[in-house]
Formats: structure tokens, sequence, C-alpha cells
């Protein structure tokens, strides 16, 4: 009876909003995982209220975060003493266009706004991924001392520098891969395979943290059944 109890009400003081809000919760996670059955119309409603939740989420939070402090705040509002930032007036017009594709008569001036968005959105993440991976790694490898340091420090080094140069041979194919070039190239295909398993491997661990999650809370938070 006691666990009856715990299972409809929850533990004594807890308030009757908190325990809705675990049943609702609770009969989502079940719906998803029928889809480890097949694909039924009960995965599929909960699949739209996901994407459209999420999508109202992030529009609030989009609206809150970026539309008014950035825009709106700026140009009709600013803060005393600030003058008001007409510059911000182009991006605005770029967003005006981008609900323009709704109108077929119009929608070619969104193109002018994905244009835009593209062609920034390559150039930061050019420089920072060159600057940030690309650079930092050809420093990383030309500094990496081979001596002065524990065995074992040195091994990875030696590792590490042999990894670089092997993966930056098997993407040469100025020239056939054949005798002692080939030989390197191959050992650079371990090393991708091995970076490719552990990033793998990091994105499945991943996934288990979540169901780990979602179990935990079936059965200590809804079911009571764990402490």
């Amino acid at each position: 009876m006691n666990w009856l109890h715990m299972f409809f009400n929850g533990p004594p003081g807890t308030p009757a909003s908190v325990v809705w809000g675990y049943w609702v919760a609770a009969i989502l996670t079940i719906s998803i995982y029928t889809f480890l059955y097949k694909d039924n119309p009960l995965y599929k409603f909960v699949e739209s209220l996901f994407v459209g939740i999420g999508a109202a989420y992030w529009m609030c939070l989009l609206y809150h975060e970026t539309l008014v402090p950035k825009l709106i705040q700026p140009l009709f509002s600013p803060l005393p003493g600030e003058p008001v930032m007409w510059i911000r007036i182009f991006p605005g017009i770029l967003a005006i266009f981008m609900l323009l594709r709704f109108y077929p008569k119009l929608s070619w001036l969104s193109r002018w706004s994905l244009g835009f968005i593209v062609g920034m959105y390559s150039a930061v993440n050019i420089t920072g991924f060159g600057q940030g991976d690309f650079v930092t790694q050809i420093y990383a490898t030309m500094t990496t001392p081979l001596r002065g340091t524990g065995t074992g420090e040195i091994i990875l080094n030696v590792i590490a520098i042999l990894g670089v140069f092997s993966v930056l041979i098997y993407f040469f194919f100025s020239k056939e891969h054949k005798g002692a070039l080939g030989g390197v190239a191959k050992l650079g295909i371990w090393f991708l395979m091995v970076a490719f398993g552990a990033s793998f491997g990091y994105t499945v661990m991943g996934r288990v943290s979540l169901l780990i999650g979602r179990m935990t809370f079936m059965l200590r938070d809804w079911l009571h059944l764990i402490d």
C-alpha cells in the first residue's frame, strides 16, 4: 500500500504539480520507446510534439536573447546615453526578407539573406577552424618534445607525430601509394580508423548516458523502485 501511495501521489510532501509532471514525462518516455517494437501513431504523435515544442522554445529564446537586445532595443528603445544604432536596420531587413519565402512573388528576396548567412558563416567558421584546429595542430606537432620528458610521454609524442605524418601522406594523391609511401599511407588508414572508432564510441556512450538517465528517472522518480 505504501508503494501504491507513492506511485500515485509521490513521496510525502511532493506537490501535485510535480507528481503530474512525473506522470507526463513517464508516459512520453514510454511512447517514444514504443518505436522499438514498430512504428506507430503514438510514437509519431510524441515525435511531432517534441519537434513542435523544440521549435517553439528556440523561437522564444531567439526572440528574447537575439532579436530584442540586438535589434529592437538598439533601434527603438536604446539605453539612456546610447545613440540609436541605425546600422542595425540592415540585418532587420534581411530578417524580413527571410519571411518572404512564404510569398511566392517575393520569395526571391530571401536569397539575399541566405547568401549573406552562408557567406558570413563560411568566412567565420573557416577562420575559426583554421586558427583553432589547423594552425594549432601544426604548432603542437612541430613543438612536440621528444626528449627531456618521461619515457611514456615520449612514446605518446612519437605516436602523435607518426599519426599526423601518416594521415597526411594518405591524403597525398599526387603519387601512387606504392612501396614505402604506400606503407606509410596504410599506417595512416589505421590511425584514421582508430580515430573514427573512438569518435563513434564517444557518441554511443553519450546516447547510453541519456538512456541511463531516462531509466533512472523511470525507476526512481516515477516507480520508486530504487533510491
